[in-house]
């Protein structure tokens, strides 16, 4: 069998040419005579490697030289409470709560001080981002935090929170490197890489210099400081070595494919063959407010669950993978991210099409 369109929400889909390269360096990289799953991390070879990651990454996002970049390891959840333990100050933070991880961000900050819901889209089953123009934020607020591009639910902040003042922490797990992004904007930026950018088990985070610091909330493991890491550049322990590498050589096909203004269009035209055809149809129908809908995750419906179950099941035989939906909304998702050619969405609406025809 060969590669099916797997629009899987994550681990997900990475380019064809980054996993043929990676293979053939399998055994050799670069005449090392070893794999790069086993190089010690202290070798020349490795540091040159993780280094002109943080320089490609720096440069595709256009990162100002007073953020550090650190690669990381636990995923974005890991950082729902090292969020807390190294900004919370005051022990009070605003949460802006749009789906599960927003949810659960919130839920860990409450271990460590007050975290106030200041909205929500909960009523709705998230498929909206609650108007954040005018918030009631504390005055003693350490932060504010969003989830920007909501996986499960399909939505995605076109706008920035006005946060008044306050700096602003965003899990972008599932919007990274799809579009280009002011980091002046943020005062934190992280995101697990498994969606968008490489392989489960890293997590990127850019942090404003100010903001890391030794005077975190007391029984912060050294592990969870930002200090220790950026200190020892990413390096104080083993770092997910393999998993960097990756990480490395899709930023370098991003590059190639133009940066990300390119992505961006790229990702744009893909998204409007799926919606373009959801709002035409009359058997699968769209869960999100249009003004607020993913590039990255487009999660529909038919109405009816044996319906649902039925084509999940059938687009599997035809070679369309992961189109099942997450429990809580049921019915379909495809996650559309970079390394998702336009023709899998092209022939993923042809087989809607098909579907439809038979089943009206």
């Amino acid at each position: 069998m060969g590669r099916v369109y797997n629009f899987s929400a994550g681990p997900a889909v990475l380019p064809e040419e980054v996993l043929r390269e990676a293979a053939e360096e399998m055994l050799d990289y670069k005449g090392t005579g070893m794999s790069v799953m086993e190089m010690s991390h202290r070798s020349k070879a490795y540091d040159d490697i993780i280094k002109e990651a943080e320089r490609d990454i720096r440069e595709l996002m256009n990162i100002p030289d007073n953020y550090k970049v650190l690669f990381l390891q636990g995923g974005a959840s890991q950082q729902f409470a090292a969020v807390p333990m190294n900004l919370m100050k005051n022990r009070k933070a605003a949460y802006i709560i749009t789906g599960q991880w927003a949810k659960k961000a919130f839920a860990e900050a409450k271990i460590y001080g007050e975290a106030v819901a200041v909205a929500s889209s909960a009523d709705k089953t998230f498929s909206y981002i609650p108007d954040c123009s005018d918030l009631d934020i504390p005055e003693d607020a350490d932060y504010v935090y969003i989830c920007e591009n909501n996986t499960i639910y399909g939505t995605k902040f076109w706008e920035l929170p006005n946060t008044k003042g306050k700096d602003l922490v965003a899990d972008v797990s599932s919007c990274f490197l799809s579009e280009p992004v002011d980091v002046t904007k943020y005062g934190v930026i992280y995101g697990g890489v498994q969606k968008n950018v490489g392989p489960a088990g890293v997590v990127i985070a850019i942090i404003r210099e100010d903001l890391i610091r030794d005077d975190v909330l007391e029984g912060t493991p050294t592990m969870l400081k930002w200090k220790t890491q950026a200190d020892a550049d990413s390096l104080y322990n083993t770092p997910p070595c393999y998993g960097i590498y990756i990480c490395g050589k899709v930023f370098k096909w991003i590059k190639k494919m133009g940066g990300l203004e390119a992505m961006k269009a790229h990702n744009e035209k893909k998204a409007k063959i799926l919606y373009d055809f959801l709002d035409e149809s009359k058997l699968f129908k769209g869960t999100v407010e249009k003004k607020d809908r993913s590039l990255m995750n487009v999660p529909f419906v038919t109405g009816n669950e044996e319906l649902d179950k039925k084509f999940v099941a059938e687009a599997k035989a035809a070679g369309f993978e992961n189109l099942k939906g997450h429990r809580t909304v049921g019915g379909m998702r495809a996650s559309i991210y970079n390394a998702m050619p336009i023709e899998g969405v092209e022939k993923l609406v042809e087989f809607m099409k098909k579907f439809e025809a038979e089943n009206s």
